[in-house]
């Protein structure tokens, strides 16, 4: 019997042990490990004029690409692309964010720009998550979304980008604080191949748009790491404050109270359109691109209206320009 029992100890003195060495191994596994990815294609993507179009759409309009990778002019209250500043990208002025996070210069300038990235690289980083260097982006770029934009449109989006005339714009690195740094390379994962969307689904076609669109990305609060809130999706609350001014996102669910539940199209239509000749108006200060959204067309609009109105209601109040 005694020497069972000193087996015993034994065997749980070894365990404990082995726990620190356990913690330290599993901790540089999750720190040192690469994020999941593959090897971009080698497609050369189409850049028929019908091609280039419905990317330019998709760039300008509908996934809010300008948002961040343009230079805007935020004296005004629909904050334009500024004259030759599509595609040069900045340095993201959030002060909510976990470190310096840069939204690149996405413009065909071999030196600071995506001049010598691939066609399949580009789609990788689109959908994927993965840059040219196989480092994982940081979720502000909303790629989670972008992942199931079809194979047929990330390539219209990837040919009007290869239109871009070269900005040369040198940009910093990103420099991701921990924690953030390490759990951000659980996000990217494959997208592998992704059918075409049908146009005519109404309520279904406005759902993916509304996530090529990142629409609960923006519209949703979110953690330091940018996670949404899985309680109050599309509920609004997210605050974006920068140097410029701070502003919270709407609640864009069907509640009556304090989302769009007593809105019909109509009104919804004219709410998308309304800064697009706005005067400078610092009191509406916005992070959304209305310029852009000004463009969608209005079967897109109808389908993404139809969209929101189905998604379950949340009561959330938010105050937009605290």
């Amino acid at each position: 019997m005694a020497i069972v029992k000193r087996r015993t100890k034994k065997f749980f003195r070894r365990v404990l042990q082995a726990i620190p060495v356990i913690l330290v191994v599993s901790f540089l596994y999750v720190l040192l490990r690469p994020p999941s990815r593959t090897s971009p294609s080698n497609i050369k993507v189409d850049m028929s004029p019908n091609r280039v179009e419905r990317g330019k759409y998709l760039f300008t309009a509908m996934s809010g690409c300008d948002a961040c990778h343009s230079e805007r002019d935020f004296s005004k209250a629909d904050a334009p692309v500024t004259a030759n500043g599509r595609g040069k990208g900045q340095v993201m002025p959030f002060r909510e964010l976990p470190g310096q996070i840069v939204a690149s210069n996405i413009t065909s300038d071999p030196e600071t720009g995506l001049g010598n990235w691939t066609d399949g690289e580009k789609i990788r980083a689109i959908r994927d998550g993965i840059g040219k260097d196989g480092r994982a982006l940081f979720p502000l770029m909303p790629y989670p979304s972008y992942r199931i934009m079809s194979d047929e449109d990330v390539q219209a989006l990837v040919a009007y980008m290869n239109t871009l005339a070269p900005v040369k714009n040198s940009l910093p690195q990103t420099n991701v604080s921990f924690p953030a740094s390490m759990l951000m390379k659980s996000l990217p994962k494959p997208a592998g191949k992704v059918p075409p969307q049908d146009t005519d689904g109404g309520e279904a076609y406005g759902e993916y748009l509304a996530a090529i669109g990142a629409c609960v990305d923006c519209h949703s609060p979110t953690s330091r790491f940018l996670e949404p809130d899985s309680n109050l999706l599309f509920a609004g609350g997210r605050l974006f404050s920068t140097p410029t001014g701070t502003v919270n996102s709407s609640n864009i669910t069907p509640d009556k109270a304090t989302g769009i539940g007593s809105w019909n199209f109509e009104r919804f239509a004219a709410a998308m359109q309304h800064f697009k000749d706005a005067p400078a108006d610092p009191a509406h200060y916005t992070w959304m691109p209305w310029q852009g959204y000004a463009q969608l067309t209005g079967p897109d609009l109808e389908d993404i209206f139809l969209y929101l109105k189905a998604l379950k209601p949340v009561n959330h109040q938010v105050q937009v320009h605290p």
